[in-house]
């Protein structure tokens, strides 16, 4: 097929169209949290959007790293840096990068119909160990899976990975703002995730076929793994990655955290002190509240999507500096 006809089929496909990566951040371009270190299970850092799952000894620094593959138009890559090595792992260990999708936003797949699409998922990716790797995706709606092997062949070498997942007729995803599918970089499998065959077709969760021939990519503390590029797309064909404006893909993450980067000061409220704060996106669902200094003791009440305010009983006038909400899946 010449590049024309090429092109014409993926306009035709609707792939070469804006908006085509279901991935965000996929050039690990924002990083509202920074490096964030010992992270365990269930913790985000770097770039935002993708979060450590384990249940070992792993622990692990996430930050925004430059290192990137030259002359792709990336800046910026998710590196994870092992600070506590899971050297030996037990049956029932495991570890991996994710991120995870809200089912609203899945729709355009079909999923659980006669014509669900399948799926090309293409990603940049540097290890200090060699091997197998599994990427899975995860349906949490009906709990199935399908899996892809791939290999890294050179340490510490940028390579370039495309793999592709056959569209499942069974169970669709919900149409709301819940959790629905999860994307995973298995980095360590224990056994209990090993010993069977691994999942290649859609199929309901059987863990023994989630990670088999994963490599433990997280045993010394002198590992890396570093990931960028990352692009999941409708169709058999990884198209060239849609680089987008920072800003657009920065209002996508904040839909789930969001840094409001200063000072929000109370005032009087009848006998105590009140302060207003307003996202500047709305959040998936009501979010938690923190903030880097709170001298005050105020408490927060998210009360909103779109904002919320600080309180405390007392006349203590105390600033809060850089409040920070989080409505991540």
């Amino acid at each position: 097929m010449s590049k024309a006809a090429e092109l014409a089929a993926l306009i035709g496909s609707g792939q070469a169209q804006g908006n085509k990566n279901l991935i965000i951040n996929g050039a690990m371009n924002v990083a509202q949290r920074g490096t964030v270190t010992s992270v365990t299970n269930g913790m985000y850092g770097g770039p935002d959007r993708y979060a450590i799952t384990e249940n070992n000894d792993l622990v692990v620094t996430l930050s925004q790293d430059t290192d990137v593959p030259t002359g792709n138009g990336f800046l910026n890559s998710m590196k994870v840096d092992v600070t506590t090595a899971d050297s030996s792992t037990a049956a029932g260990e495991y570890g991996f990068l994710g991120q995870k999708f809200e089912g609203q936003n899945l729709q355009r797949l079909k999923k659980g119909t006669s014509n669900a699409e399948s799926v090309t998922l293409s990603f940049w990716v540097k290890s200090t160990i060699t091997g197998t790797y599994i990427i899975q995706l995860y349906d949490s709606d009906n709990t199935r899976h399908i899996c892809k092997s791939y290999t890294i062949s050179s340490s510490n070498t940028w390579e370039f990975k495309t793999l592709t997942f056959a569209g499942d007729t069974t169970g669709a995803f919900g149409d709301d703002n819940g959790h629905s599918l999860q994307v995973y970089w298995w980095l360590v499998a224990g056994s209990t995730y090993t010993s069977g065959t691994l999942a290649t077709s859609w199929a309901g969760f059987t863990a023994a076929n989630a990670a088999v021939g994963q490599v433990n990519a997280v045993n010394s503390t002198s590992n890396n793994f570093y990931l960028t590029g990352v692009q999941l797309e409708i169709g058999d064909v990884a198209t060239p990655f849609e680089h987008e404006y920072f800003g657009t893909t920065l209002a996508k993450c904040q839909r789930y955290y969001e840094l409001l980067e200063g000072n929000v000061y109370p005032t009087d409220y009848s006998s105590q002190v009140l302060g207003n704060y307003y996202w500047v996106v709305p959040k998936r669902a009501v979010p938690t509240v923190t903030s880097d200094t709170n001298s005050g003791g105020h408490s927060f009440n998210g009360v909103y999507k779109s904002g919320g305010y600080i309180y405390n009983g007392s006349k203590d006038y105390n600033s809060v500096v850089n409040v920070r909400g989080s409505s991540e899946l």
